[in-house]
Order: C-alpha cells, then sequence, then structure tokens
C-alpha cells in the first residue's frame, strides 16, 4: 500500500569545457538546487547544437521548436530554422508576431531583447519576410548556438531543453540522424528510440487485447518499456500504485478516472517540522522547476509532476517518470541535510525533535 497522496496542498503558503557557455547563458549564475540542474541541461543543448552547425554539411536544415502541446502554447508555434549554406555561412530565422495568434504575441520588451540578442527585425534581412533574422558563420557556432538557446529560452519561454523538438535535415530534405542535442527531442534520429521502443510496445500490446487500451493499461505499458521489463513485472501496491525505487527516493505512478489523470509522485521526505523556512524553501523550488511542484501536507514534503490522461501521450509521461526519479533522489538527501525527517530508504534517519503526543505520518510501505 502507498502512502495517501494527497490531491492538494495542506497547510502551509502554497507553491548549462574550454568554451565558456556559462557565462553566455547565465546573467546570474546560482548554485540553487533545481536552477543549476535547469541550467546545465541548457549549456548541454547549446554545446551540442554548436557541435552540430560545426559539422553539417551545406544545404542542412534544421528546425528547432518549442512543443506546443507539452508546453501549453495551443495553436503558438515558437520555433527557429537554420539553414547552412556554402562557404560556412549559415542564416537563421525565428518567429515573429505575424505568424503567432492573439494572446501569444511577443510584447514591445520581448521584441527589444530579440533585438539585443542579435536578431534583425522582420523583413531586415533579405529572405527573412515576416520572421526575425540573423546571418553568420559556421565558425561562430558557439556564439550561435547560444544565442539560439537564450531565444529559446528567455524570449520564447521554453522551461527546459525537454520541451523542445529538433528536426536535421539535408539538402534533399531527408532527416540526418545526429546525436542528440541534450535532452531536447528528435523527430528521427537516435534519441528517438526510446520514443519508438514506447510506440512499439503501446501497438503490440493494443494488437493483442484487440480494441482501444484503457488508460491504466498505456501506463503499464509505458513505465514497463522503459524499465525494461514486462507490464505484470510492475512493483504494484494495494492501492494500484506503479512503484519505482529512485536511489534512496520511491516514486509512485498513480492513474486516476475522474478527470483522466495520471500522477507521478514521491514523499520525498516524512515525519518532517513543517516550519515557515521549509514553506519557503519548497516554494522557491517549486518556482525554479520546469514541471511540477513540491508542497508539505501531512508532515510529508511532497513532489509531484501531473500527466494528462485525455489524449494521452506516451512521451509526456516518460519525461515526468524521468524527471521524477532524478528530481526526488536528489532533493530528499539535500532537503533531510536542511530540515531533518526521514528519506523513504534511508533506513538511519531520525527525524527531528517533536513533542511526544504529536502524531507523526511515516510512509514506509
Amino acid at each position: 500500500m502507498s502512502v495517501g497522496h494527497p490531491s492538494t496542498p495542506a497547510g502551509g503558503p502554497p507553491g548549462g569545457a574550454s568554451e565558456q557557455f556559462e557565462p553566455i547563458l547565465l546573467d546570474e549564475p546560482s548554485t540553487a538546487d533545481l536552477r543549476a540542474k535547469v541550467a546545465e541541461a541548457w549549456r548541454e543543448f547549446a554545446r551540442a547544437l554548436a557541435d552540430r552547425l560545426r559539422e553539417l554539411p551545406a544545404g542542412s536544415h534544421v528546425e528547432l521548436t518549442l512543443d506546443p502541446t507539452a508546453s501549453g502554447t495551443g495553436d503558438a508555434v515558437y520555433s527557429i530554422s537554420v539553414d547552412i549554406a556554402d562557404s560556412g555561412r549559415l542564416s537563421a530565422r525565428a518567429v515573429g508576431n505575424a505568424t503567432l495568434p492573439q494572446g501569444y504575441r511577443l510584447d514591445r520588451a520581448a521584441v527589444a531583447d530579440m533585438v539585443a540578442l542579435g536578431w534583425s527585425p522582420p523583413g531586415v534581412l533579405a529572405g527573412s519576410g515576416e520572421h526575425f533574422g540573423l546571418a553568420g558563420e559556421t565558425a561562430e557556432a558557439t556564439r550561435i548556438a547560444a544565442l539560439l538557446s537564450r531565444t529559446l529560452r528567455d524570449v520564447y519561454g521554453a522551461p527546459h531543453p525537454a520541451f523542445l523538438v529538433y528536426l536535421i535535415q539535408d539538402a534533399e530534405g531527408e532527416p540526418v540522424a545526429v546525436e542528440a542535442l541534450g535532452t531536447a527531442r528528435g523527430e528521427f534520429g537516435t534519441d528517438r528510440t526510446a520514443e519508438a521502443d514506447l510506440d512499439e510496445a503501446l501497438a503490440a500490446a493494443q494488437a493483442v487485447e484487440g480494441d482501444v487500451l484503457d488508460l491504466a493499461e498505456r501506463v503499464r505499458t509505458v513505465v514497463s518499456t522503459m524499465l525494461k521489463s514486462n507490464a505484470d513485472q510492475l512493483q504494484v501496491d494495494s492501492d494500484g500504485d506503479i512503484n519505482i525505487r529512485a536511489g534512496s527516493a520511491m516514486v509512485f505512478v498513480r492513474v486516476r478516472d475522474n478527470p483522466p489523470l495520471v500522477d507521478v509522485f514521491s514523499p520525498v521526505l516524512t515525519e518532517v517540522e513543517p516550519t515557515e523556512r521549509l514553506y519557503v524553501k519548497l516554494s522557491e523550488l517549486t518556482n525554479r522547476m520546469p514541471i511540477g511542484r513540491l508542497y508539505c501536507a501531512d508532515d510529508t514534503v511532497w513532489a509531484s509532476i501531473p500527466v494528462f490522461g485525455r489524449n494521452f501521450q506516451a512521451g509526456h509521461l516518460m519525461l515526468a517518470v524521468q524527471v521524477m526519479t532524478g528530481l526526488a533522489d536528489e532533493l530528499d538527501d539535500r532537503l533531510h541535510g536542511e530540515f531533518g525527517g526521514r528519506r523513504f530508504f534511508g533506513e538511519g534517519d531520525k527525524p527531528g525533535r517533536r513533542d511526544q503526543g504529536e502524531h507523526r505520518t511515516g510512509m514506509y510501505l
């Protein structure tokens, strides 16, 4: 039986080598827990993008797009394209207001930020049309990759490279398989293997069932594929939650019917004293998280990432599980060192001092 994961918080306030990418991508370098991890993901993306821009032959085309489904931007598609020409020349185009729907257009400050980053306003560069334009050389790949990364992050609002989808084509328009651009997701290439496996597993399961799989079956298929096991080998408790151990933390995957929702959550710490300092810390961390939230309820610090069950996307659940397993295993150690309490698999942990008669909520199976 898993812990009783509350649906809402109870009590307290709610809640990137030799080439120096850090000063380019970070205006205010910080060692804060999650902000540093997200910044490193952007540096990794920028390094990989710079390498690809230097390697691609003339005639290659690169598309970088903020996934509108994962980011919640609806019909607004924020994208950047790069074309590699002869003699190491390249040109880039970034979406402008003319192609964005009302409510998602760049305001004056965002347009000013685009120009400050080095983009020419729409129509200024030959062939840019309604898009912002940029011209450069592949020899400047480091600077240009950082510029494109900052545009996607700071202007278009991509919270993390994992929310980006990229496509690389040759001069004939055929997809080119390249090494992954950090945690961004390629339409084709080696980094698509995991998602291709998911699609194949879902299709195979559906063929066996002979009908459209219900949400719970699809979730079990996705998680078992990620764990490289069979669906019937998953650890499922009496509440029907899938259990995934992540170092000293435990991650649960719960399917809810009304409304259709998949909750990926973890009791990061239990038997922790809910103080104002703890609430402030969780609020700060939540604001820095690319997805999900942290909160304290019933003397337990929870981390949670919801995935919509309606129009379910296997890739979104995969991303949520990947983020949560890494997040919970790191956060439980850091928060335990600062606030005490018990980690799920921290057998030697001692909770903070409490009054003898004060109620304590455990989380062990």
